[in-house]
């Protein structure tokens, strides 16, 4: 037998914030978003696209012409908060970790539970990443 479809070039990310003490492992399609390392990108996690933060309905739809919160980043995905977990074994116990589905791209943010207190199981987040320029 021969495989039917082509595999997608994936490359896992690990990454530290410069900001936020957040550690990151993120997989990322390279095919549509290369990624070397060394490069460093602004990330952003929210739950619209929308400008003024109003609800959507996690559908693209190509007609709506309205500004988006994607229109300033340069690789976007949409997925859903599968699992959190907090670490009470060790001496910083306020540390959780967030981890996401992007249709099997997969990610995990872990850091500061002040940081990620926005984040529950079954519901839907969009990744937005533009590297930033040296």
């Amino acid at each position: 037998m021969k495989p039917t479809e082509k595999k997608m070039p994936v490359s896992r990310l690990f990454c530290e914030s410069e900001s936020f003490k957040m550690d990151l492992i993120l997989d990322v399609n390279t095919q549509h978003y290369p990624v070397d390392l060394g490069d460093k990108f602004r990330m952003v996690l929210a739950t619209t696209l929308r400008e003024d933060g109003s609800p959507d309905d996690g559908e693209y739809n190509p007609l709506d012409t309205g500004p988006s919160r994607a229109d300033s980043f340069e690789y976007v995905m949409y997925g859903k908060v599968y699992r959190i977990e907090g670490d009470e074994t060790g001496p910083d116990s306020s540390r959780l970790s967030a981890y996401v589905s992007y249709g099997g791209l997969l990610m995990r943010l872990q850091g500061d539970a002040n940081n990620l207190h926005g984040f529950e199981v079954d519901s839907h987040v969009y990744l937005l990443v533009k590297k930033l320029a040296f």
